[in-house]
């Protein structure tokens, strides 16, 4: 296949190893805390997501609007069970895909004149409909506000919940003063860690497996991968909770975007978590930063014998490097701890877990060979 790279660019062999997500490499924003230890995922329903909608269906139009509560299974298991009945995948909609191993609640729809396949869905096992409507449009990718999350901390480590809930409490306190890194977490780099190694053999015009849409996500998975390492040396400087000249910093309250150039006084509204530095993923879209960002931007894909113009095929986008926890609730019980929290759309509950409980939550398994063309089994931009 053609690489996506500047005509005529030639991108340089780069240690895999660099490639590969490794929470290691990652460092919390409250390094400062212990952790309470303890496992997730034991069961699923260790781990519940609820979508929280952009907008609820107006109750009549062309879509049927089904809310499902799942159990094992992916949102593709639930798209397949669609197009089994002869609908189109094009014609499904969801706003969000989600995990396997989790009970998980969210909103599908299809047309209206395809009402008889929801069947498919209430016959298959773990599937329960909660909700059935209508609504004038197709559900987007996006058309979220963002998940609600109850997580359940087992095996806890010597101590007992108490110490647990005690260290974890701490942890959620400096987070909300703080803000959580908005890290790409383990389940965009697939099982092995190696979407962005794949990401950048298509850069190069290499042949990699799969079609057009997987090579685009693991070019995908490659941007995500610069944004963590970018984000990663901003926590190492100490400049989680500061701005820098040249940032582009986002508004928390409206989302608005502007260009730092009083980097001092602007601090003062990023230590109060008003505004945070936005960090590029890169594209032909994405405005470039100048000044202290730009540099350290150039700096960090210098270490990938990348420039800008190796994702001129790419869109890009800017992300926010910190994000609010919201709607925080903590309880110990029965030998474990239970917590509930909101993140916006896009964000990872891995994340927030890991600053809990200071395990490398969902890890990547170790990988068999140099590249492991490991798609997931669900692009989940909300786990």
């Amino acid at each position: 296949m053609t690489g996506e790279a500047g005509a005529g660019e030639r991108l340089p062999e780069v240690d895999p190893d660099l490639l590969r997500f490794a929470w290691g490499a990652l460092p919390t924003a409250t390094d400062d805390l212990p952790g309470s230890g303890g496992s997730i995922r034991g069961r699923p329903e260790d781990f519940r997501v609820e979508e929280v909608p952009a907008y609820l269906p107006q109750g009549s139009g062309s879509h049927l609007y089904l809310k499902v509560e799942k159990r094992g299974l992916t949102t593709r298991d639930l798209v397949l069970a669609l197009t089994g009945e002869g609908l189109a995948e094009n014609a499904i909609g969801v706003a969000g895909l989600k995990d396997k191993a989790a009970v998980t609640v969210q909103w599908l729809s299809l047309p209206r004149r395809a009402e008889a396949a929801a069947a498919a869905l209430e016959a298959l096992p773990g599937v329960t409909v909660l909700e059935r409507s209508y609504h004038r449009n197709k559900l987007g990718i996006g058309h979220l506000r963002g998940n609600r999350f109850e997580v359940t901390v087992r095996d806890l480590p010597a101590g007992g919940p108490e110490l647990a809930h005690e260290r974890a409490r701490a942890v959620l306190e400096a987070l909300a003063e703080r803000g959580v890194p908005n890290y790409f977490g383990p389940q965009r780099f697939g099982r092995f860690g190696n979407n962005a190694v794949d990401g950048l053999r298509v850069l190069r015009g290499e042949r990699v497996p799969g079609g057009h849409r997987l090579q685009r996500f693991f070019v995908s998975a490659l941007q995500s991968l610069v944004f963590n390492d970018l984000l990663a040396e901003r926590l190492r400087r100490g400049l989680f909770q500061r701005v820098v000249t040249g940032d582009w910093a986002r508004k928390h309250d409206t989302g608005g975007v502007f260009e730092v150039e009083d980097a001092e006084r602007e601090s003062e509204r990023a230590a109060r978590l008003e505004i945070s530095a936005t960090l590029p993923l890169y594209g032909r879209r994405v405005r470039r930063s100048q000044g202290e960002a730009g540099a350290l931007e150039a700096e960090v894909l210098e270490r990938y014998g990348l420039r800008w113009s190796a994702f001129g095929a790419r869109r890009g986008d800017r992300r926010p490097s910190r994000v609010v926890l919201e709607e925080v609730e903590l309880e110990a019980r029965d030998a474990a701890l239970t917590v509930r929290f909101m993140l916006p759309k896009g964000s990872y509950a891995t994340v927030v877990l890991r600053e809990l409980t200071k395990v490398d939550v969902d890890a990547p398994l170790a990988s068999p060979a140099a590249t492991s063309n490991d798609a997931p089994e669900a692009v989940d931009d909300d786990a």
